[in-house]
């Protein structure tokens, strides 16, 4: 399922929830919710560890077109997260409660991150930017061997200082989401020492490379594959890191079958946080145990694009969904 068709099935999902009877998702709101919160479905006891009978979804804000990349600063205690088609970065305060504009215009941002020294990582078309901790920005990597690069998706920071990003090329294929510009390098996943400003193609061979993760021990690396195949499963990819700069021994991790997932997580056990889009009963979270059994999910009335863990346990779980930022309480911790 490729950005276009995920879209595509996320509004005719819409349509779908809209109409349903007394007990939808769209109808039940998010005032009062007597527990266990629905929205929470259980299908292994595994997960059922991982949820708070007394804790339920929270939608903490409406307004976004396309929400993406959250990233938690808890030394700020904000939550940024992006807005692709409106051209910013979005702040919510947990003080507050309040959501304000952190930038705009963002060159059409996706994915974000913070580095070994807390700065923000965002990857923005055509190239990949730092934020340095006087607000000044850097340009950490915008061409590879003379050609620019096509649209950076998602980013994660390795504990050695090397950066490993994405770049399915989204930001360059219409103009909602940025603007139609030529395609110049292939669609890979990089690996980036920004000290040195030294790249290496990391993957190649998955087609449309764009959430990704390291596992807790960082050894190994997940990477979803957003392609359109036909025949094909929606597949999460899982490879071996080795001496913490190759990858080797591909294979699928979990097949999201008629759906797909864009944003991903790995809790400090090692369970898999993917978001998820493909209609009503499917959008929202679904949980991945180490053996790639689904345990469990969060759903949504919207399609869910990214996630992460924030909040001072770093047990709470944000989820950008496509137009509205959700939170829930968990018993599991981020890493």
């Amino acid at each position: 399922m490729n950005r276009r068709e995920f879209i595509k099935s996320s509004a005719a999902a819409a349509v779908a929830i809209s109409v349903t009877s007394s007990g939808g998702l769209a109808e039940q709101g998010r005032g009062i919710v007597h527990y266990p919160d629905p929205w929470i479905e259980v299908i292994d006891p595994r997960f059922g560890r991982m949820v708070s009978f007394n804790a339920a979804v929270e939608r903490l804000y409406t307004g976004t077109r396309w929400g993406e990349g959250p990233v938690w600063f808890g030394d700020g205690r904000f939550l940024l997260w992006s807005d692709i088609p409106n051209n910013r970065i979005l702040r919510w305060t947990e003080e507050t409660e309040q959501v304000s504009v952190f930038r705009h215009p963002s060159n059409n941002c996706n994915g974000n991150t913070r580095d070994a020294r807390g700065r923000l990582i965002t990857c923005e078309r055509r190239q990949l930017t730092r934020t340095e901790a006087d607000g000044t920005m850097t340009v950490l990597m915008d061409r590879f061997q003379g050609k620019r690069l096509n649209s950076p998706n998602d980013v994660v920071a390795h504990p050695d200082g090397n950066i490993w990003f994405t770049d399915p090329g989204y930001g360059i294929m219409s103009l909602y989401e940025g603007e139609r510009e030529p395609v110049e390098l292939p669609t890979r996943t990089y690996r980036l020492n920004p000290s040195t400003g030294q790249a290496t193609v990391a993957n190649e061979d998955i087609e449309k490379p764009n959430g990704i993760c390291f596992s807790p021990d960082f050894k190994k690396l997940y990477i979803v594959d957003t392609a359109d195949k036909p025949g094909q499963p929606h597949s999460i990819y899982v490879f071996d890191v080795i001496d913490g700069a190759r990858l080797a021994n591909r294979r699928i991790f979990y097949d999201m079958g008629a759906g797909g997932s864009d944003g991903i997580r790995c809790d400090r056990e090692g369970n898999l946080w993917a978001s998820a889009g493909g209609g009503e009963k499917y959008d929202g979270v679904h949980v991945i145990v180490p053996d790639g059994k689904l345990i469990g999910k969060i759903r949504l009335p919207e399609v869910c694009v990214n996630l992460c863990f924030g909040g001072a346990k770093k047990n709470r779980l944000f989820m950008t969904a496509s137009q509205s930022l959700y939170a829930l309480y968990v018993e599991a911790q981020g890493v």
